[in-house]
């Protein structure tokens, strides 16, 4: 794989944002994000990409950085350990009408 587009070195959730909006549209569409046990990949269709370092799947404070970029996830399992080098996730994720209305 190529080097990053983009990195940025974590330490703030809100400043972690900021350069995932900058940053998100020097790329096509994503298609990927890539959670390592340090680092955070965002992908996209012609596999160029960004990266957050400095935070990986059992931190907590990744989920609202995969909640912003629409990633296709399950925040209970997200910190389990895992023996492969990365977690890689879909984006792109949708809401269905209404979804946060009560019934």
């Amino acid at each position: 794989m190529s080097d990053p587009q983009a990195i940025h070195d974590f330490t703030t959730v809100e400043a972690a944002t900021e350069f995932l909006k900058r940053t998100r549209w020097e790329l096509r569409d994503l298609r990927k994000v890539r959670v390592f046990k340090d680092k955070l990949q965002v992908l996209d269709i012609n596999k160029d990409y960004f990266e957050v370092r400095g935070i990986g799947y059992g931190d907590a404070d990744i989920v609202p950085l995969l909640k912003m970029i629409n990633t296709a996830f399950n925040p209970q399992t997200l910190a389990q350990p895992f023996e492969a080098e990365y977690k890689e996730f879909d984006t792109g994720r949708r809401y269905t009408w209404a979804h946060d209305r009560v019934m």
